[in-house]
């Protein structure tokens, strides 16, 4: 009798652009079935251009076994509708990425506006929660807990202090934090948490990190890297790829730094 091949299913959020959809193009890939959430805000969004409805088409549209989905990060009740959503497609859920991501700064700690503090903690750190919250029963309550991951896409600034950041820098530790907390509240379930620490890579997001410098570029900031160039995305999310392969077990509760030798 033939064994039915298992496909595993994966929800990436942020994944209009950036990271987020590199990852989602490499879970596909790798065929998995794909729930490709984004907010979708547009180009007058806060506090630079967002992806619209149609970019997140656009990365869905060739990938087969992929879905598009709109929702906020932010929003609890919204994360687990989405992963309702998933459940009842495919019923199952194995792999959450929280790959949302926002910068603001340019200014000290003790001049960042109130906004922006609630912005990036909303997106870059309650995101994670909300998305961890949502996806973390619906793996332990599936078929196989043993091979379900949640992978959190962090920063560079989740374990250092960068010029002019510190509401990023804030919102990004308490990301790692939320892992590892995470993995600790996993033990002995099988369903295992790791953050990955990005660099500087060829985003939307990077152009608006250079903007907050005035007279800076993307090849200052990527000086930073003993690689002396930016990431591309997809380098990026073959490493996320990894930390949500049965394989990447081992890395539970830690921070991957796939950040081409950042050295601040």
């Amino acid at each position: 009798m033939r064994e039915t091949k298992v496909v595993r299913v994966a929800l990436v959020t942020g994944a209009a652009r950036g990271i987020g959809a590199a990852t989602a193009r490499r879970l596909a890939a790798d065929g998995y079935s794909v729930l490709a959430l984004d907010w979708c805000a547009g180009p007058s969004a806060y506090p630079y251009p967002m992806p619209e409805r149609s970019d997140l088409d656009a990365v869905v549209g060739p990938l087969s076994g992929a879905v598009a989905h709109v929702a906020d990060v932010r929003d609890r009740q919204g994360m687990d509708a989405a992963v309702e959503l998933a459940h009842d497609r495919w019923g199952r859920l194995d792999v959450a990425v929280a790959c949302a991501g926002v910068i603001t700064g340019g200014r000290t700690l003790w001049d960042t506006p109130d906004q922006e503090l609630e912005f990036e903690w909303g997106v870059n750190a309650k995101g994670v929660w909300n998305t961890a919250a949502a996806a973390i029963p619906a793996m332990l309550a599936g078929p196989d807990p043993s091979g379900c991951r949640f992978v959190a896409v962090t920063s560079a600034a989740g374990s250092r202090g960068l010029f002019h950041l510190a509401g990023y820098n804030a919102a990004k530790h308490a990301a790692v934090g939320i892992v590892r907390g995470l993995a600790a509240d996993l033990t002995g379930t099988g369903v295992t948490a790791v953050a990955v620490s990005p660099g500087s890579t060829r985003t939307q997001m990077l152009d608006a990190t250079v903007a907050l410098y005035p007279g800076a570029t993307t090849e200052d900031l990527s000086d930073h890297q003993l690689l002396q160039r930016a990431l591309s995305p997809d380098e990026v999310a073959a490493a996320v790829a990894f930390c949500c392969s049965i394989e990447g077990a081992s890395l539970n509760g830690s921070v991957l730094h796939a950040d081409g030798g950042f050295r601040g």
